[in-house]
């Protein structure tokens, strides 16, 4: 005895339903394990800075999100849209260019972008496009902001001494430290105010979204967030400058300086939602909208949903297939062999104790040299060789000095000159220390050629790869001492450069050919 067609066609229709979840999340699934390193490089700084901990919440939160509209699924039902393809691989193009160039954060965002693409394949543009929120929210997963710390800290060093002189306070200032009669202060990365503002931003866009429907009140609130733990960020800084010279440094110098600057930082953000709260839109048509289209959506396609699991998984694991064997195409398993620089000045003793604050590279040199008048010159050169993210040349944790060196970098300038007879592009920076001033000259050297744009750089070193040239590179330094006015330093590196900048190229040309 056969069942009922009415009884036969639910079965079906629900077998198809679980049978097109299951392949929607292989898909979804599918980056994680493809880019297995790239997603464990993400939990990694989760788990090691607290700036970026709250990333653990964010993809419950796109889920929940999802989950309010759960009814856009009956009303859009999953269709395939093949153009989506193009995107990913544009996705998939640009993690293996960062990949090959070593850039940490583009590899993230690429990867991570791949999840709301592949919901875009996967699920079409109707369903997708309901779900845009929640499906772009999954990008502020990635741990991005460190890019923002130094100008973050010359900012609040800004805005925190200027105010302390409008409250008639003398400040003698040095870069980012500054001394007042009663003590003396430093702006690090921990006053840089960067973990407030990406706090501000991921929060202030969730309850935007929540909270407004219209596009003009949601951007407005998005750009109070980004405004708002700037300038609150300031405040901060001077009001803890201010508790501690009136307290005659007893207060706000130790872990109370934190407590301060997040209970003040917690009153802003009240302060901010307090406000933004009297112009919430509590209607939402979303809802309204998806049961109107509901009554007139299509059946989805019968076999689509197979065949676009399986172009999806073959488009983004091209690229991590070609990034493995290029690995082992471009490894260059010799060590490096930096061999003495053949300078045409007489060598003379150290003269400083600066040292650039740069990753461990697989070799250096550093020697002094005296010429027959005028200031002497140091040359440093650091050489990097099958770098990682732990031994870059290119890192935003190089610098010319550490944020809490007694060394400090004042100001970075760039300039144009010439070696021998080739023009060179080169950073000009000004550091002060307990032993002086020095004037520091300093440029990259990346496949042959010098860059002194960390971008620039970037793309150099990913196009070697690409092309199975290696990795190699290194940063060069030249540093003379002035004590007034830097003219006379500057014209000791301009004459050390003219005379043997040709030969700390064939240094590092034959380094590189070794």
């Amino acid at each position: 005895m056969n069942p009922p067609p009415s009884a036969v066609l639910p079965a079906q229709a629900d077998t198809a339903g679980r049978t097109r979840f299951w392949l929607i999340a292989l898909a979804l699934l599918a980056p994680f394990a493809l880019y297995f390193s790239t997603a464990r490089s993400i939990v990694d700084i989760w788990n090691s800075s607290e700036t970026f901990a709250h990333g653990y919440a964010i993809l419950p939160i796109c889920l929940w999100l999802i989950w309010r509209r759960r009814d856009n699924f009956a009303a859009y039902p999953p269709t395939p849209y093949w153009p989506a393809l193009w995107l990913l691989a544009a996705a998939g193009a640009a993690w293996l260019l960062a990949r090959m160039g070593e850039v940490q954060v583009v590899q993230q965002y690429a990867m991570v972008a791949m999840l709301p693409l592949i919901a875009l394949a996967v699920l079409g543009r109707r369903l997708a496009g309901s779900l845009a929120f929640p499906l772009l929210f999954v990008l502020f997963a990635v741990p991005f902001g460190e890019i923002f710390i130094a100008p973050l800290i010359s900012f609040t060093a800004d805005f925190t001494v200027r105010a302390v002189q409008l409250s008639g306070i003398p400040v003698l200032r040095n870069g980012t430290r500054f001394d007042l009669p009663s003590g003396s202060w430093s702006v690090v990365e921990a006053c840089s105010g960067v973990r407030y503002l990406i706090s501000s931003i991921t929060i202030g866009c969730l309850y935007a979204y929540l909270t407004y429907r219209s596009t003009a009140r949601r951007l407005l609130f998005v750009a109070t967030a980004v405004v708002v733990p700037v300038i609150a960020n300031g405040l901060r800084a001077y009001m803890i400058v201010m508790i501690g010279h009136l307290s005659s440094m007893q207060l706000a110098t130790g872990v109370d300086h934190l407590v301060y600057g997040w209970l003040f930082f917690g009153l802003v953000m009240f302060l901010m939602f307090w406000i933004g709260n009297y112009w919430r839109e509590d209607q939402d048509t979303a809802p309204a909208q998806a049961a109107q289209a509901g009554a007139t959506a299509p059946a989805p396609a019968r076999g689509g949903a197979a065949a676009i699991t399986v172009a999806v998984v073959a488009t983004i694991a091209l690229w991590p297939a070609f990034a493995l064997y290029n690995d082992r195409a471009s490894y260059n398993p010799k060590p490096v062999q930096l061999d003495q620089v053949a300078i045409g000045w007489a060598p003379a003793p150290a003269f400083s104790d600066w040292t650039p604050f740069y990753m461990t590279p697989d070799t250096s040199f550093s020697r002094a040299y005296q010429p027959q008048a005028g200031a002497p010159v140091a040359l440093k050169v650091l050489y990097y060789r099958n770098q990682t993210k732990n031994k870059a040349l290119i890192s935003s944790l190089n610098r010319v000095t550490g944020y809490e060196d007694v060394w400090n970098e004042v100001s970075s300038t760039l300039r144009s000159e010439s070696a021998g007879a080739q023009p060179l592009a080169l950073r000009e920076s000004v550091v002060h220390g307990p032993a002086g001033s020095l004037l520091v000259w300093h440029w990259m050297w990346i496949d042959g050629r010098t860059v002194t744009n960390n971008y620039v750089g970037k793309l150099r070193q990913a196009e070697a790869r690409l092309l199975l040239r290696g990795d190699d590179g290194a940063q060069v330094f030249l540093a003379a001492p002035f004590s007034d006015k830097p003219e006379q330093a500057r014209a000791s590196l301009r004459a050390f450069l003219a005379q043997n900048g040709g030969a700390i190229t064939a240094a590092l040309a034959a380094a590189h050919g070794n």
